[in-house]
């Protein structure tokens, strides 16, 4: 098995958040066109199954390994025993199919999915709530990755954990059970370099999003105060290759490191304006062509 494989998210064809993206677009569709690219494996959506069997019965048929799937957490409201028992039957879902990354997202609080401006996001205001939600959070990781899971931490937009000294701050208060999941385009848009957010949290990555960001869009997201469904729409993100993110710089980080797992290719576009198959394919042509020209010969 390559130590690294590309893999895509779902929401290249349809937006589980906003369904008028794509949202007629069935699974089918997705799967059959992102094997027909090349791309070893799918992350879940909505139009997935909800167990275990149902996961793998729908992936078999086109030869996919299952990447990983986005959890919605609410541990920043609730107890981690609470949490515990929520997130235990996704895990056990995500173990059943071979996955070993869990996507964690919190929205307790979030505003990810309305049209609030970015800067109304939720924040920890003293380090007693950074701590104790730290706490909570290596407790999660720790049973989750005692099922072989590990949980890997998605820094988003209109969240708690969001900027580049968001990011500084949980990893520095949570154990090593608790993986990065470091995203390209959601660092870029939080106010980071994405090469130096990499660079400084290499040793807990375990799981990565390639996302690119046109650069002039998201000048107009700050200057005009959009909400996360606004960049979307208006296209602030898009696959790699078509934006102005360095992806070649940021691989050379994770080769460094050895970085040993799947490079997921996400971009929250509408599919009429950019059609699903030939970004999906920029995208994989574009790691594709910079995995090669750093293999050995």
């Amino acid at each position: 098995m390559p130590a690294i494989r590309i893999g895509i998210n779902p929401i290249s064809w349809s937006n589980d958040d906003l369904p008028s993206l794509g949202g007629e677009t069935p699974l089918s569709t997705a799967l059959s066109e992102g094997k027909e690219i090349g791309y070893e494996g799918f992350e879940l959506n909505g139009k997935f199954p909800k167990d275990a069997k149902g996961v793998g019965d729908v992936l078999r048929p086109y030869d996919l390994a299952l990447v990983s799937g986005w959890y919605s957490s609410r541990l920043a409201r609730r107890s981690a025993a609470e949490e515990i028992d929520a997130i235990a039957s996704h895990v056990e879902l995500l173990a059943q199919n071979g996955a070993t990354v869990l996507v964690y997202g919190e929205v307790a609080d979030s505003i990810q999915g309305q049209r609030i401006a970015l800067i109304e996001r939720p924040r920890f205001h003293t380090d007693e709530a950074w701590q104790a939600y730290a706490d909570k959070l290596t407790e999660l990781a720790r049973f989750t990755l005692s099922r072989g899971v590990r949980l890997a931490y998605h820094h988003h937009m209109g969240a708690y954990v969001e900027s580049p000294s968001d990011i500084d701050k949980l990893m520095a208060l949570t154990g090593n059970e608790v993986g990065l999941l470091f995203d390209s385009g959601h660092c870029y848009m939080g106010g980071g370099e994405p090469l130096q957010v990499l660079r400084k949290h290499i040793e807990r990555v375990c799981h990565v999003h390639f996302k690119d960001v046109r650069k002039p869009v998201v000048q107009l997201a700050r200057n005009n105060l959009w909400s996360f469904p606004d960049c979307i729409i208006n296209g602030t993100f898009t696959v790699p290759g078509d934006g102005d993110i360095d992806f070649a710089a940021l691989l050379d980080v994770l080769l460094a490191a050895d970085y040993q797992g799947w490079l997921v290719v996400e971009a929250e576009q509408d599919p009429a304006v950019a059609p699903s198959y030939a970004y999906a394919k920029k995208g994989y042509d574009t790691l594709r062509a910079l995995l090669q020209e750093r293999s050995p010969s």
